[in-house]
C-alpha cells in the first residue's frame, strides 16, 4: 500500500485538527484504542487534555500533520476549513498531503471538492452522533469519496464508528449529513412548538416531554432532547445552535440548487438564524425554544 492509498490495518499515527466536542472524542477514541495521535487546535488550551493523555500537541496544521498516514479535520465551517487546508501552515501548504485526507467538518458538498483539490486520498465523513459516541466508538459514518480510498480508510473508520457506510462520490457525505441535520432541525423545532402550545393551553410543559419522550412519536435524538429541553438549561452544548443553523441554511442552499421547494426546511432555517441572531448561537440547540416563547403578559 502507497501512502496515498490512505490509512490501513496499522497504528497510525493519525492527526486530529479541530478540538471540539466531536474532534476532541475522535482522538480521545483513537488514543484508548493504541493509536498515536497528533492534534492541533486554534485555542491551544482545548488540547491540553488529549496531551495528557498521550497525544502530540502541534503548533499548526502543517506540523500536525508531520510523519502521519491520516488527518481528520473537524473543524466547525467552510472558512476554517479552507484556513487548515489552504492557510499559510495548512495542510496543503506546501502541496498534497502523502495520506489519506478526511474531512468530518460539516460544510456544503461542493466545498469538499474545492478545497481538496488535486488531493488524491480524500473522503468526506458525515458523523451520526454526539461527543459521547465519539469517545466510545459509536458513531455512525457515512462517506464520500473513491471505492479504493474508502476501502484503504476502513480499518481507521471501523475504529470510531459502530456503522460506516459509502455512499458514492466525494461529496455524499456532506450530502446525507445536510439531510440528517434537516431532519433533526425540523423534529426539535416541532416538539419546542408542540410544547409552547401546551404551556399556552394550561399543561405542564414537563409532563408534556415526558409524554413525547415516552411515545412512538419520539425518535432517539427527541427523546434525548426532550429531556434536555425540560431542564430549561441549554449550556454545555451537545450541538451548538449557530452550527444547526449553519447546516440549515447549507440544506437550503443544496434544495435551491436542486430547483426544490421545501416549506418545513424553510421555516426551520428562519427559526434557528432568528435564535441565533437573538444570542442563541452558543446554546445547545434545543435553545431555539427560546424564539417561540411568548413576551411577559401575552399567555391567555
Amino acid at each position: 500500500m502507497t501512502p496515498s492509498d490512505g490509512p490501513g490495518p496499522g497504528p497510525g499515527p493519525v492527526a486530529v485538527l479541530g478540538l471540539g466536542s466531536m474532534g476532541s472524542g475522535l482522538a480521545t477514541r483513537l488514543l484508548d484504542r493504541g493509536v498515536r495521535v497528533r492534534v492541533w487546535n486554534r485555542t491551544a488550551e482545548r488540547a491540553e487534555p488529549l496531551a495528557r493523555a498521550g497525544a502530540t500537541v502541534a503548533a499548526h496544521p502543517a506540523d500536525a500533520i508531520a510523519g502521519t498516514r491520516a488527518v481528520i479535520c473537524t473543524v466547525s465551517d467552510s472558512e476554517a476549513l479552507a484556513s487548515v487546508l489552504r492557510g499559510p501552515d495548512g495542510v496543503l501548504s506546501q502541496g498534497p498531503y502523502p495520506g489519506a485526507l478526511v474531512c468530518a467538518s460539516t460544510v456544503a458538498p461542493d466545498e469538499v471538492v474545492r478545497l481538496t483539490g488535486d488531493q488524491k486520498s480524500v473522503l468526506d465523513v458525515g458523523m451520526l452522533g454526539n461527543r459521547d459516541h465519539a469517545r466510545t466508538g459509536e458513531l455512525r459514518l457515512f462517506v464520500g469519496g473513491e471505492e479504493r480510498v474508502f476501502a484503504a480508510g476502513r480499518p481507521l473508520l471501523d475504529l470510531l464508528g459502530k456503522e460506516v457506510v459509502h455512499l458514492g462520490g466525494l461529496g455524499s457525505g456532506m450530502r446525507m449529513k445536510l439531510l440528517l441535520n434537516l431532519l433533526m432541525g425540523i423534529e426539535v423545532q416541532a416538539m419546542a412548538e408542540a410544547v409552547e402550545l401546551a404551556a399556552a393551553s394550561g399543561l405542564d410543559r414537563k409532563l408534556v416531554l415526558k409524554a413525547i419522550a415516552g411515545s412512538g412519536f419520539a425518535s432517539p435524538v427527541m427523546a434525548f432532547k426532550a429531556k434536555r429541553l425540560a431542564t430549561g438549561h441549554f449550556d454545555q452544548p451537545d450541538f451548538r445552535l449557530r452550527l444547526m443553523a449553519k447546516d440549515l441554511l447549507l440544506a437550503s442552499d443544496q434544495a435551491a440548487t436542486a430547483g426544490l421547494r421545501l416549506p418545513l426546511l424553510s421555516a426551520a432555517t428562519e427559526t434557528h438564524v432568528r435564535a441565533t441572531e437573538q444570542g442563541h448561537g452558543d446554546e445547545d440547540c434545543v435553545a431555539v425554544a427560546r424564539t417561540l416563547t411568548p413576551k411577559p403578559g401575552t399567555h391567555p
